[in-house]
């Protein structure tokens, strides 16, 4: 059985590259990115990413319930990912991978061709000072069309009207055309920040898109 102390990032800040290890991507802060292609699945099934994947139960759950398809779990946060990782490896999920790096420096440089994204639950930054650190912005739309497909779709989901505003306008570009919003989605899953947020009596906003 895997354990933590199994995950460990094999090299010194001073030598920090990206790093391929067990169902597990690593890509270092503030490292100087190149473009290689790395594998990370040997069976080729319908791919999908989920970013700010938390603890990983929203991932693990479509994982284990559609196993002729790949998962990829991008988390920026180390032990999150590892806690992913974990899970994965518990419940035998080899259609299971997780990337702990910031999601637009993974989506430049190193994802896959995809099916679908999503987007759970991303920090809103609600401090208009902080704005430019929230994750769904145009450069980041920019790095999604490179990997979606036309057809491609994107599912983001907040519990912070002010962002679910501004990611509809966004949105709101040539490349993308809204396929719903609403906040009753029954069937989306369960997660953490999800189940923290209903409880805390606050609406969760869906959005989808589709890529012209």
């Amino acid at each position: 059985m895997k354990t933590a102390k199994d995950l460990i990032i094999p090299f010194t800040w001073h030598e920090r590259h990206p790093a391929l290890l067990d169902r597990f991507f690593y890509v270092p802060a503030q490292y100087a990115y190149s473009q290689k292609i790395f594998p990370f699945f040997e069976q080729e099934q319908p791919l999908y990413i989920e970013y700010c994947s938390g603890n990983g139960q929203w991932i693990g759950e479509r994982a284990k319930q559609n196993p002729g398809s790949n998962w990829i779990a991008v988390e920026k946060k180390f032990e999150r990912a590892r806690k992913i990782w974990l899970k994965s490896h518990r419940e035998n999920l080899p259609n299971l991978f997780v990337v702990c790096s910031e999601a637009l420096t993974f989506t430049r440089y190193y994802a896959p061709k995809v099916r679908e994204v999503f987007i759970n639950f991303p920090d809103p930054w609600p401090k208009h000072r902080h704005a430019k650190h929230r994750l769904i912005r145009p450069e980041f739309l920019s790095a999604l069309c490179q990997i979606l497909a036309s057809g491609g779709k994107v599912t983001c989901v907040t519990d912070d009207a002010q962002y679910a505003g501004q990611i509809l306008k966004v949105f709101q570009t040539p490349e993308w055309r809204l396929l719903f919003q609403t906040t009753d989605l029954p069937d989306y899953g369960k997660s953490f920040f999800k189940d923290l947020w209903l409880q805390a009596g606050r609406t969760i906003y869906y959005a989808s898109f589709e890529k012209v």
